[in-house]
């Protein structure tokens, strides 16, 4: 379990753009995260992932205090999350599947980075992690030439095969046509359920958030004001954010 305890975010010499937000993540949750622009919906993001300092607050994972362990506490959510970009970022002329196996890379000795010799255990769990994503037809297709519903879903199972437990991913879906969309977020959903990973996702427009998401935390001037159960929201609670 993931717990966020009084999280505030300070910009230096600027405004506060979090105040006081607590919430937990449980193992195998879908949590999307609703609000207007400047909400501080990325920035919850960035802070989970601890590429944003926190100004204060606990964050305990799996009973550990995340900010009292420095370099080590540092390690233990570059190892288990993984922050995905609004447009996931793959080497363009490398194929997916090395996009996949470089996504493991820091998990793998020193000698075999160096030599790029790959394990064939390694090689089988990124194809294994690619069939999940139903893009196995696509591994040996250069990063460029994917569209972006098929990037998004490869820097998923890039993710998921460098052995993270828990995604932090800001706006999946945005850009992508409604097919496309809907696939990346039945595989998000099919994955908490599955294999109990943990999916924490900003979801801006639409409905996509009632549909899939176990719960909604709604973001207003860095405020927490909605935390539900995934379901239709009501008009009230909509005029929250």
């Amino acid at each position: 379990m993931i717990k966020v305890e009084q999280l505030s975010k300070q910009i230096p010499g600027g405004p506060k753009v979090l105040s006081g937000i607590s919430f937990n993540i449980e193992p195998g949750e879908f949590i999307a995260v609703k609000g207007a622009s400047g909400s501080g919906k990325s920035m919850l993001l960035k802070c989970l992932a601890l590429q944003e300092s926190w100004s204060s607050g606990s964050y305990i994972v799996d009973g550990v205090d995340i900010l009292k362990k420095g370099l080590s506490g540092k390690m233990k959510i570059r190892r288990e999350m993984a922050y995905l970009e609004e447009k996931p970022s793959l080497i363009a002329k490398r194929s997916a599947l090395k996009n996949v196996l470089i996504g493991a890379a820091s998990q793998t000795p020193i000698w075999r980075r160096i030599t790029g010799m790959v394990r064939s255990d390694d090689y089988m769990g990124a194809m294994d992690m690619i069939e999940k994503m139903g893009l196995l037809e696509k591994a040996h297709q250069k990063g460029d030439k994917l569209s972006g519903g098929e990037k998004q879903r490869i820097a998923i199972a890039r993710a998921l095969v460098h052995g993270a437990k828990t995604l932090l991913v800001d706006e999946p879906v945005s850009g992508l046509d409604p097919h496309a969309a809907e696939q990346v977020l039945s595989d998000l959903k099919n994955m908490c359920k599955t294999q109990g990973v943990s999916v924490v996702a900003v979801m801006h427009q639409g409905d996509w958030a009632e549909r899939f998401a176990d719960r909604i935390l709604g973001l207003n001037n860095g405020q927490l004001v909605l935390d539900i159960k995934g379901r239709r929201m009501t008009e009230r609670e909509k005029m929250l954010l």
